[in-house]
């Protein structure tokens, strides 16, 4: 090479070094995601979801299903107040009238602190502690939960104001405590784990609903990781003698969990019995690994040995814990494995005996996720995260290849198992905090810094996860493989708030300053008068037509959903005439300037109306209300109507339709 050649090839490197360090930030057209994704209700996910493409477009497409599936499971249950369902509808086990089961209370939490708007997981985390809604009625892991959604959104005070219920939470949880053993039991069912190896042998193999009670590694996982999140918390208020006592009894866990719940022949953490019949015996361990033995990861409870570490092999070994399409929850070699105790209406029910659960299933990735990130090991990789995750995305898809998440899985042939009609769009699990936190690497952390660990392989050429909101500060993670999707360099680059972050990288970790917290949290929003998910004393709502039982209630329980496989709605549906109304009666006088329709329309049977009015009452007569602007109406999303304010007792909306009929998700008065 000559001195001019060598000199010029120099000043390239340098040029392209100085264009890196200033890369400009790719542009992800979100508005063009969101409509390819979420049609005409494009807007709400707009506002609160970050943005992800990834080479992997199955991977893609379940993501924003997720999202979609996660907005119609957010209730409004009051004046900014939220909930999170796991049946979309209700079902005769759920909490009345909110229509919660606190089961899968951390996933939902895990899930949701991505969002850009803090009132869904404030108002959520406020009814689970300030309004009972953790009852315990399963075990749970809300604690840790919580404090995981602080580390997103820095929010302290919030977290703090949530320390005294959490302890007094966590001391309910010593009416399932050992003494003896110091250890916490439970039974199969309110493990939210029916028909496992423990109440199916501690049955003599004839039942397994309820039952098995067992010192389980779930519970006293949940329980270690509650009283780690107490501690911290403790800790950021101030409450040392908080902080002590709860930092105590998780070593106390972790000491216990690992002596105890450890089976060596097995090479992993099993059931011990608590109950003592003709079939079981006190203290001895279950016949067999399950994947529950995998929940002390969740929460990076094992030590860091290779002791522990190897009970991943029997997870990644397709003759025990993993199936073709999917984890098993136990192992084949099972007598009971896969044998149906339970049926429904000629179906085949719920069971733990094998079935491939979203619940586990989210909670094992999880775990496998935490040891690649935080443990010295040589069992799990990558590609093994990336494989399971690949298996899981697929079971969203029904053999028609639409997407819905339903309860079970069969991991051996394939396809859904329980089926029924409250089990359509089931939320019971985590997805996109397993591609955000997983796949795309963002560990929220305690400082001011945030670690990003993508757990891929070649297999994924380029993700672009964007409009992450950490702390305040607006979050990119770029990866390109070989530099030609973004035109940025190659490899992982980080953005925040727009700017190519200074980034410290070790091994497969980066490590970018993200600095203090932010953006206030924004004001309270207006009060929606027509609500009432109680059906009982005001708003009272009526109709001209009304030939579905319930439908009328359906429309003012803070509830919305698009999906067509659930109804929930009321509807025009058997009426003969062209203009029909539904009506709120508010039981005093309020003041209204604004309604929102939320119509269902499949634009076959039921589409927007022609035309809407808006009436409101004054003493006995009707009047029409006094419009601000005009807008087109939509189906499956929000259309806002204003008007010059009113001060009524009732507000009726009338309805043209001339030829499809009229379906309303949802009314809600401002």
């Amino acid at each position: 090479m000559s001195l001019r050649s060598g000199i010029l090839t120099a000043f390239a490197c340098l040029v392209l070094a100085a264009c890196s360090t200033l890369a400009e930030k790719p542009n992800l057209d979100h508005q063009k995601l969101a409509a390819e994704y979420f049609a005409e209700d494009s807007a709400w996910f707009a506002n609160n979801i970050p943005f992800f493409e990834c080479s992997d477009k199955e991977i893609e497409q379940v993501y924003y299903y997720r999202w979609k599936l996660y907005k119609a499971h957010i209730r409004n249950t009051g004046p900014n107040e939220f909930i999170i369902t796991e049946f979309i509808d209700h079902v005769a086990w759920d909490r009345e009238p909110f229509c919660t089961i606190n089961a899968a209370s951390m996933h939902h939490i895990y899930e949701g602190r991505w969002l850009r708007d803090p009132r869904y997981m404030d108002g959520y985390i406020n009814n689970l502690y300030q309004q009972g809604g953790n009852d315990r009625r399963y075990s749970e892991s809300v604690a840790d939960a919580a404090y995981a959604r602080y580390l997103v959104d820095g929010d302290q005070d919030f977290i703090v104001a949530q320390l005294d219920k959490m302890k007094s939470t966590y001391e309910g949880w010593y009416d399932h405590y050992d003494s003896t053993k110091k250890m916490f039991w439970i039974p199969a069912m309110p493990d939210a784990t029916e028909y496992t190896i423990a109440s199916i042998d501690g049955s003599g193999g004839t039942a397994g609903f309820d039952g098995g009670e067992t010192f389980r590694p779930t519970i006293n996982s949940y329980m270690y990781g509650n009283a780690l999140a107490i501690s911290k918390i403790a800790a950021l208020k101030g409450d040392e003698q908080t902080r002590r006592i709860y930092a105590q009894r998780a070593n106390e866990l972790k000491s216990l969990v690992e002596k105890n719940l450890w089976n060596d022949s097995l090479q992993h953490f099993t059931d011990r019995y608590k109950m003592d019949n003709s079939f079981v015996k006190y203290w001895t361990f279950i016949r067999g690994r399950e994947l529950a033995g995998m929940a002390p990861w969740y929460f990076n409870l094992p030590a860091d040995n290779n002791k522990y570490t190897l009970a991943w092999k029997h997870v990644l070994d397709t003759t025990q814990l993993l199936g073709k399409y999917g984890f098993r929850t136990n192992e084949p070699s099972y007598e009971y494995y896969f044998k149906q105790f339970i049926w429904f209406e000629g179906k085949r029910g719920s069971q733990w005996n094998g079935p491939s659960w979203p619940y586990q299933s989210s909670q094992a990735l999880t775990s496998m996720a935490n040891v690649l990130n935080n443990y010295h090991q040589q069992v799990v990789s990558n590609s093994d995260y990336l494989h399971v995750l690949r298996l899981f995305t697929r079971q969203h898809y029904l053999p028609d290849g639409k997407i819905n998440l339903v309860e079970n899985y069969d991991p051996n042939l394939g396809g859904p198992i329980v089926y029924y009609y409250w089990s359509n769009h089931y939320l019971h699990s985590t997805y996109n905090n397993l591609v955000i936190s997983g796949l795309c690497g963002v560990r929220p952390s305690e400082g001011d810094s945030l670690t990003i660990n993508p757990l891929i392989d070649r297999s994924i050429q380029y993700f672009y996860l964007d409009n992450i909101n950490y702390r305040g500060h607006d979050v990119s993670v770029v990866y390109d493989q070989d530099g030609s999707r973004y035109n940025i360099g190659k490899g992982l680059t980080v953005f925040v708030d727009g700017e190519k972050a200074d980034a410290k990288t070790n091994g497969t970790r980066t490590m970018v300053y993200i600095g203090k917290t932010l953006e206030p949290k924004p004001d309270a929003q207006p009060i929606n008068v027509a609500l009432n998910l109680r059906k009982k004393d005001s708003p009272v709502p009526s109709a001209s037509v009304n030939n579905v039982p319930d439908s009328l209630y359906q429309a003012i329980d803070g509830r919305i959903w698009y999906f067509p496989e659930i109804r929930n709605r009321w509807a025009t549906t058997g009426s003969t005439l062209t203009t029909d109304w539904y009506a709120v009666d508010f039981g005093s006088n309020k003041k209204v300037s604004e309604i929102k329709l939320h119509l269902f329309a499949d634009h076959k049977r039921f589409d927007v109306p022609d035309a809407v009015a808006i009436e409101y009452k004054t003493g006995n007569e009707w009047k029409r209300v006094e419009r601000t602007e005009d807008r087109l109406l939509t189906g499956n999303t929000s259309s806002t109507i204003r008007f010059k304010p009113v001060h009524t007792e009732a507000i009726r909306v009338i309805f043209e339709h001339e030829q499809k009929q009229i379906a309303l998700t949802e009314l809600e008065c401002y």
